[in-house]
């Protein structure tokens, strides 16, 4: 048993927490060995072995769903909580049968997939040292074991979420507690990664996780750091996935914040790292906007922005990031770029949907019982899934970071790799500036020793290192090593990102997800509009089974309309009103998620 004292804010308590997690096992030994690196990799090898980078990234981007995504969400809805100390023995509600129906998400996938996925439980106990809501034995968080394919480095790349949720009483184990985007959206995201990324080979193990006790303190997570040290399980990294559904800023939100009430964003998301320059966390922010830039941005319709925040977690906030980075773990956490509260439910005039019972999946805007409008915006979820996925899978199929020494010489700072001498290539990352989140250059070379151009007398820089195999990989990059006064003065310029993929040449474009042939489409009438149009939908033969809507889209790919439509035989015409600006608008027919058919309107006001 280890104990500690987390010296910073909880995500769910306006104070400081002590806590304490004992007597922790894993309640699969195979799972377990194999965490270890001690398994037998032939054991698990799939009958088609698929471990090409660009394959796998271009057949994420597909084969992630998002009726999949809003399945798993009204799933976890219908446990009415998922609150840590909620019920554990009924089958249908609290957070034991919640995580009882996610462990059966991880076994069904396995059976897809040639039993190559171990599922099994993280059981502790947690004594709650300041009394808030009491102690607890047998909590549980869930996790999935996907074998490595090799045991010499055996480190796991660990995919994670909090399964729980609360309401306004954190301490509350009955009340209505959907936890839709916190942190509904975060573990559903987990759930299809898991669903989808076990038909893959990777050569270090994966392990989908979803905690418990994040609410009362990161306890799961803790929970999971504490077992990882004590059994001498080594992680590459961990990416926590925490709020990454919701798209609009509510009237409160914890800095760095959102722009104001009712502003959307879906598609930018954030980084948050420890940026300590003697830890690998901040340098992994950046190499996961790095892998995104190179491998993904040109391959989809609807780029992301990633940004790399400045501080560790929300101000006054924290995730389950946190606890691995205690131990020494390299993490981050991925956050979705408007936050719809603060958190602060004791605020008499706190009206947003954080941490109350109204987080939930949506509104029915029309009264026919179906919910229309979402808060969790699902296309924003697989967009965010596909970047954990991308970054994951170069993880689990790159390099390690090489160890290098900065010798700081007459004609300017020197970079001499001290370790993976058998990759062809490396990446010399610089920053100039204290402030600079960013790298302000980006220099690739194949020399071991190789001097930094372009710096100036008298500026201080940081500088990072990575490794990039014979497969285009590039490692995560390590610390930073520091010289001179910060200035916010440019060191040269990015290298050309020369490592792309092209989903085209491996036989993997982009396409709608599945036509029908016996319904079509038609162009809307009129079009161009000036603030109404018809849209015509012929069925030609049965009506497909499915809930069926119209969705329209903005240029920048959100969810502008949503409208619903019970498909018969023949034409069906639904009208549609234009709320918004100038612009052109993309809609489709979307069947349970899918769209099947695609069309585009000018809006003429």
């Amino acid at each position: 048993m280890r104990s500690l004292l987390i010296p910073f804010l909880l995500s769910a308590c306006s104070h400081l927490h002590a806590q304490v997690v004992y007597n922790i096992q894993c309640t699969s030994t195979e799972a377990l060995h194999v965490m270890k690196g001690l398994h037998d990799p032939a054991t698990y090898a799939a009958d088609t072995v698929i471990d090409d980078h660009a394959r796998i990234l271009c057949e994420l981007r597909e084969r992630l769903r998002t009726d999949s995504l809003r399945s798993y969400l009204e799933r976890l809805d219908q446990f009415h909580t998922r609150q840590s100390y909620s019920d554990t023995v009924s089958a249908t509600t609290g957070i034991g049968a919640a995580r009882r129906w996610a462990y059966t998400k991880f076994q069904q996938f396995s059976a897809a997939n040639e039993d190559r996925l171990i599922p099994a439980y993280l059981q502790f106990d947690y004594q709650d040292t300041e009394g808030v809501c009491g102690d607890a034995l047998g909590w549980r968080n869930v996790l999935a074991v996907l074998p490595g394919s090799s045991t010499t480095d055996h480190r796991v790349v660990l995919i994670e979420a909090h399964l729980d949720s609360r309401c306004a009483d954190n301490c509350d184990p009955t009340c209505y507690a959907p936890g839709m985007d916190d942190n509904g959206s975060g573990s559903a995201l987990v759930l299809e990664l898991a669903r989808v990324m076990s038909r893959y080979t990777f050569t270090h193990t994966l392990v989908f996780m979803l905690t418990t006790g994040e609410e009362q303190g990161l306890v799961g997570a803790e929970a999971m750091a504490t077992f990882c040290v004590n059994e001498g399980i080594t992680i590459k990294a961990v990416q926590n996935n925490d709020i990454v559904g919701g798209i609009v800023c509510g009237h409160t939100a914890s800095p760095p914040g959102c722009p104001g009430p009712g502003h959307v964003d879906s598609t930018q998301v954030k980084l948050f790292s420890n940026g300590a320059i003697t830890l690998p966390n901040r340098g992994f922010a950046r190499t996961v906007k790095l892998y995104y830039q190179e491998k993904m941005q040109s391959q989809v319709a609807v780029p992301m922005t990633i940004s790399i925040m400045g501080q560790e977690d929300r101000t006054g906030r924290g995730g389950d990031h946190i606890p691995f980075r205690i131990d020494g773990f390299r993490n981050l956490r991925f956050t979705s770029a408007n936050e719809h509260g603060d958190a602060g439910v004791d605020d008499p005039g706190y009206t947003d949907r954080q941490h109350t019972s109204g987080d939930i999946l949506g509104v029915d805007t029309n009264g026919d019982s179906v919910i229309d409008s979402l808060y969790v915006d699902l296309n924003y979820l697989k967009r965010n899934a596909l970047i954990n996925g991308m970054s994951a899978t170069l993880l689990a199929l790159g390099p390690e970071t090489p160890t290098f020494i900065v010798h700081d010489e007459p004609a300017g700072l020197r970079v001499s790799i001290t370790s993976g001498h058998d990759l062809p290539h490396y990446r010399i990352g610089v920053r100039s500036g204290g402030t600079n989140l960013d790298f302000t250059a980006l220099y690739l070379t194949s020399d071991t020793s190789f001097l930094i151009p372009d710096l100036i007398a008298g500026v201080g820089y940081t500088v990072s290192v990575a490794g990039v195999d014979a497969n285009g990989i590039t490692s995560p990059f390590s610390r930073e090593y520091t010289r001179g006064n910060d200035a916010d003065t440019p060191a040269g310029t990015p290298d050309p990102l020369p490592f792309t993929i092209d989903c085209n040449a491996v036989g993997i474009a982009a396409r709608t997800d599945a036509a029908i042939p016996t319904v079509e489409l038609l162009p809307c009438r009129p079009n161009p509009l000036l603030d109404h149009a018809f849209i015509d939908i012929v069925v030609n033969g049965p009506p497909p089974a499915g809930t069926a809507h119209v969705v329209v889209w903005d240029a920048r790919g959100r969810e502008h309309a949503r409208m619903p439509v019970n498909l018969q035989r023949g034409t069906n015409t639904i009208r549609y009103q234009h709320r918004g600006m100038a612009g052109v608008y993309p809609y489709g027919l979307v069947i349970d998620g899918r769209t099947v058919a695609r069309g585009s309107m000018v809006l003429l006001k």
